[in-house]
């Protein structure tokens, strides 16, 4: 198999696993290495970047900007999905991968290369969100993933060969964190956070300060949703890219969204990561409140269970599936009156929807209300509480 690979496409950042992995490749199978750098928000100079894969052995450089349709058609999904990953993590590294594997794939069946490699370690759930993807949509590709297949045994050995074979990296022995950015978030892990009872330092942090150092006042923003989507804020139209970056910024100014938590690995292993996610906070709050307010009470309940199991599917990698189809088609018939303003209180941390109003309305004041009314009858609710608990009074009298 070593023999017929000619061509590999390797997913590229400029990091530390992606720089070995590029000089690795290329001494390993001696065939050309097109380098391919996904613009999904992070904050990287590309130009030095594609400077750094020419430099390492790449043939050619592909440098794609996919932010716009990371928002449109990743993130936004998972908004309105309202999912989390046990409960906690907004997913933000797990919807980048799909769209960096299939811009990936594409590039490889453009350049007729004989196979895709990636930086994902063996132990993690990147390997599997990449690898599915391939086989999804490019499954006549090979697959290198170096992780499993090289001598090194850790971050350590990679700077050792870094500094051999004179390869900058950005990843230091004293500061030997593993982070991922795009535009809905930045990830932490590896180094000290190994050990779940060190508190992160602050300094770690890039798109939030510290919610003890975020201003003593709070601020309030509204937010329009049309159909689920997100469109205004403060009564302003922006397009995706620029409604997300301004949240972020928003929201990192005030401290939120940062998550310190130890989930499962789809793999079985126990990981501690830390997040950042301001923007993107502040939307699944804003957006859940909203739905609240114009979504009916079977529909809601229905939503949240397929919530739990539609972010396992993202988180395992399994976003070009039937099932995930199936979900957001029932998703997207669920959004449908899902139309209106919300407005959130953002204080050191906390972003508190506190004001939602929508054309599309379930709320009633007249039956809500504690006052006088003429529409509900609260003698009824009597014979409704009898009916209710019939199964319940003579069940508890049949286990005495």
């Amino acid at each position: 198999m070593k023999k017929d690979i000619k061509k590999i496409v390797l997913a590229y950042s400029g990091g530390l696993d992606t720089s070995i992995i590029l000089k690795w490749l290329k001494q390993k199978y001696n065939a050309e290495i097109i380098a391919y750098v996904a613009d999904v928000g992070q904050d990287d100079d590309f130009t030095k970047v594609k400077e750094k894969a020419l430099a390492t052995g790449a043939s050619k450089v592909y440098i794609e900007d996919l932010k716009d349709e990371f928002v449109r058609e990743y993130i936004y999904p998972v908004i309105k999905a309202n999912a989390q990953y046990e409960s906690r993590y907004l997913l933000g590294t797990a919807i980048a991968r799909p769209i960096i594997a299939k811009r990936q794939a594409e590039i490889a069946k453009k350049e007729k290369a004989d196979a895709v490699s990636h930086g994902a370690t063996g132990k993690g759930n990147d390997q599997v969100r990449f690898e599915l993807t391939f086989k999804a949509l490019a499954p006549e590709l090979l697959i290198i993933a170096p992780w499993r297949e090289w001598e090194f045994k850790g971050r350590e050995d990679l700077i050792n060969f870094a500094k051999k074979h004179d390869i900058p990296i950005p990843v230091t022995k004293e500061k030997p964190y593993s982070s991922d950015m795009n535009l809905f978030h930045i990830s932490f892990e590896s180094g000290v956070l190994e050990d779940p009872w060190n508190e992160p330092k602050d300094d770690m942090f890039v798109m939030t300060t510290s919610p003890e150092n975020a201003p003593d006042k709070s601020e309030y923003i509204e937010i329009d949703f049309e159909k689920g989507e997100p469109v205004k804020i403060n009564g302003k139209k922006m397009a995706p890219v620029e409604l997300m970056s301004e949240l972020n910024k928003i929201g990192g100014k005030h401290g939120i969204g940062r998550v310190d938590m130890v989930e499962n690995r789809l793999v079985g292993i126990k990981n501690r990561g830390v997040y950042e996610t301001p923007g993107g906070t502040i939307l699944m709050n804003a957006h859940r409140d909203l739905e609240a307010l114009t979504v009916d009470r079977d529909t809601m309940h229905y939503k949240d269970m397929i919530a739990v199991r539609y972010a396992e599917l993202v988180y395992y990698g399994k976003w070009f599936t039937p099932l995930k189809d199936a979900f957001d088609a029932f998703i997207k018939e669920t959004q449908e009156y899902v139309t209106g303003t919300v407005r959130v209180k953002l204080y050191k941390g906390n972003a508190m929807p506190v004001g939602r109003k929508s054309p599309h309305s379930l709320y009633d004041p007249k039956l809500a209300t504690f006052e006088e009314e003429h529409i509900y009858n609260q003698k009824d609710a009597e014979g409704f509480i009898n009916l209710f608990g019939l199964q319940m009074k003579y069940g508890h009298k049949k286990k005495k």
